[in-house]
């Protein structure tokens, strides 16, 4: 009975892996090396998306944080003074702020009807300010809007692009375990697998920095650009009853 006992637990032993051995695990470096010709160009595109992503979230922080500064500035000098001319004197100064830039158009096109005025010329009227006023809103929000949509663009096919090369990935190593003879079913599509899926971690890492940051800067330009419009407003109201009487 021993014997028999010995015999099965011999057998079971030599049909397992040695336990002492270890599967050589590839890294990361590796899948990509091995990975396969469309896949290294997919990957490479999305390192390409992800890069262009944080440079334009890090500019964009920069500026759009340097016109929120700069356009507090000037309003708290524009409705402390209520002097045109003092505030035309700091808007020179503030280039970044889209509100000092709003102020300085509709300041230009301001003295333009006065000295048309004063040499007894028709140089309009208010509307004349209204549509400078326009002018240099759109401009600046067209400014501040700038690179943000290839944000949305990455967030949004990043994604894709990742999954194409996971499905290709995946086809690939099931095709290529079709036309083996290895047995060794998990050794042979492990790796494929591993390297398709890489494709869509990468595609989700370029795509959920650029979706967050699309979406803060676009908060910070509907708060600048709200501003702007209630400046605009205020800037109309004052020319109406102090200058253009």
């Amino acid at each position: 009975m021993p014997t028999v006992i010995y015999a099965h637990l011999f057998s079971f032993f030599q049909s397992q892996p040695n336990a002492g051995a270890q599967r050589h695990v590839p890294t990361i470096p590796e899948l990509i090396m091995h990975a396969t010709v469309p896949n290294k160009l997919v990957m490479l595109t999305l390192v390409l998306f992800s890069v262009a992503s944080w440079y334009i979230i890090g500019y964009k922080a920069l500026y759009l944080r340097r016109a929120s500064l700069e356009s507090d500035k000037f309003l708290k000098i524009f409705y402390d003074t209520r002097q045109l001319n003092i505030a035309a004197e700091e808007a020179a100064k503030l280039p970044r702020s889209p509100i000092s830039a709003l102020f300085r158009a509709g300041y230009d096109e301001l003295r333009k009807l006065r000295a048309a005025a004063e040499a007894g010329e028709d140089g309009g009227g208010i509307e004349n300010v209204e549509r400078s006023l326009r002018r240099a809103m759109a401009s600046e929000v067209t400014t501040l809007e700038s690179m943000t949509p290839f944000l949305a663009t990455v967030g949004s096919t990043a994604p894709f692009i990742g999954l194409f090369g996971t499905v290709y990935g995946i086809m690939h190593s099931f095709l290529q375990l079709a036309g083996s003879q290895d047995q060794s079913t998990i050794d042979r599509v492990g790796p494929g697998i591993a390297e398709a899926l890489f494709a869509t971690a990468i595609g989700l890492i370029a795509a959920i920095p650029a979706v967050m940051a699309y979406n803060f800067f676009l908060r910070k330009v509907r708060v600048l650009t709200s501003e702007m419009d209630s400046f605009s407003n205020d800037f109309l109201n004052i020319v109406r009853r102090h200058i253009l009487k």
